[in-house]
């Protein structure tokens, strides 16, 4: 029971924190090129980004899958990664990468106060996590997984920028930091996982008539998900 008990706290952090990712996710569904919302859908003020639904004004349940994917990618991360340090930094980050997901598959966008804090978040935590016992990580391989795939994906942008969207090149440092902590396998373990699903994605969708060749997709929910995969793979292999 004790072994279980690092994915029991940490499903029920999870569970807590998506609770409160609603109201952001809400705000944050805008088209590109548009301010955030402030007002919900019956023109009251809104006040705060966290909250369990839109607005507190508004007689609506709480949705429950923002809370269950926390939760369960949290208690996942647990028990792969251990009562390691650098499993804070996992759960830390974990709602950030539920609603960065959720944004964009309802807008295809990635929001910049999301994107943009999220390396030096990432690379802050993993630095705390070498100075305590029992890490397994690298740290300079974390920088230079950085380095790499934000080099990589703005490559990729700049020869096909309808392909890449920028948002995703804000994106992928911090993933390449996350993964490259685990060392160069798990870096591309986690790339390759991220285009497998989104390519899996795209061929259910056509294969299904729900898009055609030239519909647009949302790459960033597969970043975070190939991320997820290699991090879990480098974690319960290290």
């Amino acid at each position: 029971m004790t072994d279980l008990l690092p994915a029991v706290l940490s499903a029920l952090w999870g569970a807590l924190t998506g609770a409160l990712l609603p109201r952001a996710a809400f705000r944050f569904t805008t088209p590109q090129g548009t301010p955030w919302r402030t007002t919900c859908e019956a023109e009251h003020p809104l006040s705060g980004w966290l909250g369990a639904t839109p607005c507190s004004r508004c007689p609506r349940k709480a949705a429950a899958a923002l809370p269950l994917l926390t939760a369960a990618i949290c208690a996942l991360l647990a028990l792969a990664t251990g009562p390691r340090p650098e499993l804070a930094a996992w759960l830390a980050l974990a709602p950030v990468a539920t609603l960065l997901a959720a944004v964009d598959l309802r807008v295809h966008r990635l929001p910049d106060p999301l994107t943009l804090p999220l390396t030096p978040a990432v690379l802050a935590l993993l630095a705390l996590a070498t100075w305590l016992p029992d890490h397994t990580g690298t740290y300079h391989t974390a920088l230079y997984g950085a380095l790499a795939l934000g080099a990589g994906y703005l490559a990729l942008h700049l020869l096909n920028p309808s392909g890449m969207g920028f948002g995703d090149v804000k994106l992928a440092p911090a993933l390449g930091a996350s993964l490259g902590w685990y060392g160069w396998p798990t870096l591309m373990l986690g790339t390759f996982a991220a285009f497998a699903t989104g390519a899996l994605y795209g061929v259910t969708l056509l294969l299904t008539r729900r898009a055609t060749r030239k519909s647009a997709i949302p790459f960033g929910p597969f970043l975070l998900t190939g991320t997820l995969l290699g991090v879990l793979a480098g974690a319960y292999t290290s």
